[in-house]
Order: C-alpha cells, then sequence, then structure tokens
C-alpha cells in the first residue's frame, strides 16, 4: 500500500517516533548522571566539564543519584506500555552506559565500542517503534558512523588535555594521536563505502537508486567533521558541535531535505 503524505497514518507515526525519542532523551538524562557521578572528581580536572552541575558542586551527588533512578524507571515504564520490544532496547541501552560509566570506560578500544553502541540502539529502537523492517547495512552504517563519533571524540579528549589525558582518565594513556587517526581513516574510508552501497542495495529504498543523490551530502558531512576536529580542536560534543558549526547544519539538512523528497517522489 503506497504512504500518503499527511495521512493519519503518518501522524500516528510522527506521535510515535516524537514520543520514543523523549523516552530516550529521558534515559540519557539518567545515564549522564550516573557517569558524572562516576566522573565528578576527574570532571572537576577538566577544563569543560568542571563547570558541569555535579563536578561544580551545584547538584548534590544523593539528589542526582535519586533522580536518576526516577528517571529510568519513568522511561522504561513508558517505553514498555508504548511496545515492549522498544523497552528491551531502552534497557540494554541503559546498561550498557551505566557498564560504560562504571566499568567499560577503563577498557581501551572497548570504550569506544561502548559509546557507538548507544547510537546503533537509538537507531534500532527508531525502526521498532514506528514497525518498519531493519535493513541490515542500516547496522553498518549506525555501527561504523558512532565509530567515527567515538574515536575522534576520544581523540578531542586526548588534544584537550595534553599530559594531563591519564590522569583524567587512564584509558586516554593508551592511545596515541597517530592510533586514532589510523583508526579514524579506516572507519572513514569503511563508512563512506557502506552508505554508498546503501543506498542502491538496501531493499527497503527505492529501487531507482535515487538515495544516491544523498551520497555528496554524507562526504561532505564526514569531511567537515575531520576539519572541525584536526584544524579547530574541537568535537567532545558531537551533537553541540553539529548545531553549532552552520555548514555541517547545513548539510544534514540538506541531506534530510533531499531523502524526504527522494521517499516522497518515489512512493
Amino acid at each position: 500500500q503506497a504512504w500518503q503524505p499527511f495521512s493519519s497514518e503518518m501522524w500516528r507515526l510522527m506521535g510515535l517516533s516524537l514520543l520514543a525519542f523523549v523516552i530516550f532523551c529521558v534515559l540519557s538524562g539518567a545515564v549522564y548522571l550516573i557517569n558524572d557521578l562516576a566522573d565528578i572528581e576527574k570532571d572537576r580536572l577538566h577544563p569543560t566539564k568542571r563547570s558541569r552541575a555535579l563536578a561544580s558542586g551545584r547538584l548534590p551527588g544523593n539528589v542526582a543519584l535519586v533522580v536518576a533512578g526516577i528517571l529510568l524507571v519513568v522511561a522504561l515504564t513508558a517505553a514498555f506500555w508504548l511496545r515492549p520490544l522498544f523497552a528491551l532496547i531502552g534497557l540494554a541501552y541503559a546498561a550498557i552506559n551505566i557498564a560504560y560509566s562504571l566499568v567499560l570506560k577503563h577498557w581501551v578500544i572497548v570504550d569506544v565500542f561502548a559509546v557507538s553502541s548507544g547510537f546503533v540502539l537509538r537507531a534500532i529502537a527508531g525502526a521498532v517503534v514506528i514497525g518498519v523492517p531493519i535493513s541490515p547495512w542500516l547496522y553498518v552504517v549506525a555501527i561504523l558512523l558512532s565509530l567515527f563519533i567515538g574515536i575522534n571524540k576520544r581523540r578531542n579528549e586526548l588534544v584537550l588535555l595534553a599530559g594531563e589525558a591519564a590522569s583524567h582518565r587512564p584509558t586516554l594513556g593508551d592511545y596515541t594521536l597517530p592510533l586514532l587517526d589510523e583508526m579514524t581513516g579506516v572507519v572513514t574510508s569503511a563508512t563512506v563505502m557502506a552508505y554508498s552501497l546503501y543506498t542502491f542495495s538496501a531493499e527497503t529504498l527505492p529501487q531507482n537508486h535515487s538515495m544516491m543523490l544523498t551520497i555528496p551530502f554524507v562526504i561532505y558531512g564526514i569531511f567537515r567533521y575531520l576539519y572541525l576536529i584536526h584544524v579547530r580542536n574541537e568535537g567532545g560534543d558531537p551533537s553541540e558541535l553539529v548545531f553549532k558549526d552552520r555548514p555541517l547544519l547545513v548539510a544534514v539538512g540538506l541531506w534530510g531535505l533531499t531523502v524526504l523528497g527522494i521517499l516522497y517522489i518515489s512512493r
């Protein structure tokens, strides 16, 4: 059955997506509180993280712990009401992130995979909540792109903290800039190739291969991100970087509009 724009079904799916987005925002808030509690002393040595509510002392630790527990219960309950499988993914997201805050962040390379798993689970949860099939390519592209972000986040920390990186987080002492740059090169090439193959191989996309028109936006976005990291020494907060850098935001916006246009025309 053809998809009808502005139909009641479209608004229903948009409502489900918005609710799922809010639930994951609440989950993220809970795990960030737990992570900041675990890192409170080390964050006080960080040039930017020292201004956070917990590190600066504006928010008491016991209050943060209680709030984190309440947020977890509320978010997972709402997720289960929305869809049990969605709740299971949310629970996995929370469990991995809590494990990262307590243990996994101290394991070199594993820490990057733990961070990237959060992005992958978000993508899977979005597909599950609206009941659409998940293409295997979604896993591949999401994993590679999230690894790209995670690796460069580590690079930014290493540059920003310089000689004090290991004291802030022992795992940073196991990384070097050449190693992270080599890892970035591998993941960047694989991400571009995987996304390109995804645009004309995925069964869930238009069969006329028109989605290939979005490839230039992805390549520009990756190159712009690398420029911001290597030249401007940014990239510590990927979400903030996207909204702060206008060319990157424009590239993301044009990619999204092109995707919507292609899907609308093809249907």
